[in-house]
């Protein structure tokens, strides 16, 4: 699975809108773009450092009060200290790097005041984290790497704001993110933190017509 083959889901998204019927709302249809860090929490943090984080997703809106629903894509990267081999490998890689590939569908409520606007959000997903594993030829002073898939399932809430500059909205957001499998024998936690811009496509495809 690659990241950017999530852009025909989005697609979806953006062609079912189109086809709904026109809502008296300014926030009907938003695309979003993020960057930032996703810090691990807990015992996450014995095998899990950040080191950066990149978000895609739509906003969009359900009738016409604040409702909307935020289909969202992950991928955080961080950098992996293992602390137990994995089974069939001897030794414990240190300073690899890991990747999630997550992707979550929430329900999520927007109060608009002036240029502002504020926003809170809750749903559930799933994708994979690949993390690296070595092992060690000794007669040829060879290492060889590669990645182990590891599934999971996930549920995520969080906040944000957004700041109008016309015909996008500037954004800082944060949210709590809980794994429902462990890795090393251990949950998976974490707090992504991401700043970004959210073009206002209904502005846009309103002028298509």
């Amino acid at each position: 699975m690659k990241f950017k083959l999530l852009a025909p889901l989005l697609l979806l998204f953006i062609m079912v809108s189109i086809k709904m019927k026109a809502q008296n709302r300014p926030d009907k249809l938003y695309s979003m773009s993020g960057i930032g860090f996703a810090f691990p929490m807990g015992k996450t943090s014995d095998y899990f450092k950040p080191k950066f984080s990149t978000s895609l997703g739509l906003n969009l809106g359900l009738g016409n009060g604040g409702l909307f629903l935020y289909p969202k894509a992950s991928l955080h990267a961080f950098t992996y200290n293992q602390i137990t081999p994995s089974a069939g490998y001897t030794y414990t890689l240190q300073k690899g790097r890991a990747t999630t590939y997550l992707l979550n569908v929430a329900l999520g409520y927007r109060k608009i005041v002036n240029k502002w606007a504020f926003y809170g959000f809750a749903g559930a997903g799933g994708g994979f984290i690949l993390t690296p594993q070595a092992t060690v030829n000794t007669s040829t002073l060879q290492v060889t790497q590669d990645n182990k898939s590891n599934g999971l399932g996930i549920a995520e809430g969080g906040l944000g704001i957004e700041y109008n500059i016309g015909g996008a909205n500037l954004f800082v957001e944060t949210s709590y993110m809980y794994g429902f499998s462990k890795i090393q024998n251990r949950a998976f936690n974490t707090v992504p933190i991401s700043v970004g811009i959210k073009p206002n496509l209904s502005k846009l495809l309103s002028k298509l017509k």
